[in-house]
């Protein structure tokens, strides 16, 4: 991992960019981490988004305290409950001996 001072944080974005995929850079102010630069993988914006948003991490705290294992419904009654139908699998045809 890349550590950078924020007095040396001079250059263009881009170039930051393209070193970020070759290992995370921490901006630091007096030696003191305040920022990190990091790839993203496997995400879209909404996602970047919602991860970094204080509301939507306390809400998820909140339900996190809140639930006891064994209290929750099961798919399968939440299904019946609102009549949704299971997909069924395409059947698998067999290949014939030759």
């Amino acid at each position: 991992m890349k550590t950078l001072e924020m007095t040396q944080a001079t250059g263009e974005l881009a170039s930051y960019a393209s070193q970020v995929r070759l290992e995370p850079v921490v901006v630091t102010d007096h030696g003191k981490p305040v920022m990190a630069l990091l790839p993203i993988e496997n995400a879209d914006l909404e996602t970047v988004s919602l991860s970094t948003d204080p509301r939507f991490i306390a809400l998820i705290e909140r339900s996190r305290a809140l639930y006891k294992p064994g209290t929750g419904i099961r798919l399968e009654e939440i299904k019946r409950k609102y009549g949704i139908k299971s997909k069924s699998k395409p059947a698998r045809r067999s290949r014939k001996a030759r």
